[in-house]
């Protein structure tokens, strides 16, 4: 871009599709004289506190979304910190002993390899096991949750 001086310089500031895109509505007039409203109306037949802002608000208030919540945070963080916990054992088993991670399980195969196959297991494991609980436990609860949010914000916009 160029450097511009001079009056074409105000004409390039004018020009620029942000510029009203950003300022649109404020210190406007609406017509009568009196400034614009920011914000537009709400629609009619809404009261004011029945948004959809404030529908999602109830539902993450109900108890029914915090025992979803709740099934979530009991699988995943004992599973995160026992996963981390083995991965932290591995790297500092493989990096500190060296006699250990090199002695002979059957043939070639040391426990360095039947560790490092272990990590890999694990994870297909954790996948599993995750799968399994979010279908057995969470995914109906969850649905339901959904349906309700969905018939509760029906024909409110935003």
């Amino acid at each position: 871009m160029e450097k511009q001086d001079g009056r074409e310089a105000a004409a390039v500031r004018i020009d620029d599709p942000w510029y009203d895109a950003l300022a649109s509505g404020w210190g406007e007039l609406d017509g009568t004289g009196a400034p614009a409203p920011l914000a537009p109306a709400a629609p009619a037949g809404h009261a004011p506190g029945n948004s959809a802002a404030d529908i999602y608000l109830e539902v993450q208030r109900s108890a029914a979304f915090q025992e979803v919540r709740g099934r979530y945070r009991r699988f995943v963080v004992p599973a995160s910190l026992a996963f981390f916990s083995w991965y932290v054992v591995y790297v500092v088993a493989a990096t500190t002993a060296h006699e250990l991670m090199a002695r002979p399980v059957a043939g070639a195969v040391n426990v360095a390899m039947v560790a490092g196959l272990g990590q890999f297991l694990t994870t297909f494991l954790l996948t599993w096991a995750y799968a399994r609980h979010a279908r057995l436990r969470r995914d109906r609860a969850a649905l339901d949750l959904r349906w309700d949010t969905q018939e509760l914000t029906r024909g409110i916009t935003r």
